[in-house]
């Protein structure tokens, strides 16, 4: 009788522990959080970008113009990496792939794109006629956790301990927000500096005067103090 009452005991607690455990669903393998708010992070995964253009002997058509006006700009929203052009072989007319393939690039340039970041690759399309040329880059994308799923006890604070679910939707949100996913792995490379503007500041400070601009007065943020004459 003891020892039963003994293990329901032990089941008990075991289950407490399991509903109580602020790491439950992390992997034996991952890194224990520094702070509670580290419990949760943001994945993040390549997801390439491709438009299909069907070959055409005159080059793209005004419908395939609208469809790469709007890949530039989901080019110009990510981090500006490099465009490829794959043309196919050994599969629709050769002269038609060609004429698309730089009619693609051309108008790519002309939109603003570097020709620096485009480069024209073939791929053998297996003697498919219908094979299209493919316009892509890498692009990436954000998932964060999924929040709700163990909140546990919000009023136990006999521990001192950060709830389960702590940190969840400050991670979710972060990750639905992100402009350009990429930032997340790695900072963006730095422009050049104004080197005309430093000297200026430094010779401004040499000479002990004020090295900001000239403040002005729109910013300065004042409330008017005219009132209307009765």
């Amino acid at each position: 009788m003891r020892a039963s009452l003994f293990l329901a005991g032990l089941s008990l607690l075991a289950l407490g522990a399991c509903a109580s455990d602020p790491h439950a669903g992390r992997k034996p393998t991952d890194p224990p959080p520094i702070t509670p708010s580290e419990q949760f992070s943001i994945k993040v995964q390549p997801s390439p970008l491709e438009l299909k253009l069907g070959p055409h002997s005159e080059g793209i058509s005004p419908t395939q113009a609208q469809a790469l006006r709007d890949f530039i700009g989901r080019w110009n929203d990510s981090d500006r990496g490099m465009i490829t052009v794959k043309a196919p072989s050994h599969g629709p007319d050769a002269e038609a792939v060609y004429r698309t393939a730089t009619s693609a690039r051309d108008f790519l340039i002309a939109q603003g794109v570097s020709p620096d970041v485009i480069r024209i690759v073939s791929y053998d399309a297996g003697a498919d006629p219908a094979a299209p040329i493919l316009v892509g880059f890498l692009r990436y994308e954000s998932k964060g956790p999924t929040c709700g799923q163990n909140w546990g006890n919000l009023a136990d604070a006999s521990k001192n301990e950060t709830y389960s679910e702590f940190g969840c939707s400050i991670t979710a949100n972060m990750a639905a927000q992100v402009a350009d996913p990429e930032d997340l792995l790695h900072p963006r490379a730095e422009t050049a500096p104004d080197a005309t503007r430093r000297e200026v500041v430094i010779d401004k400070y040499r000479q002990g005067t004020t090295t900001s601009t000239t403040k002005d007065v729109q910013a300065s943020g004042a409330v008017s103090t005219s009132v209307g004459q009765q």
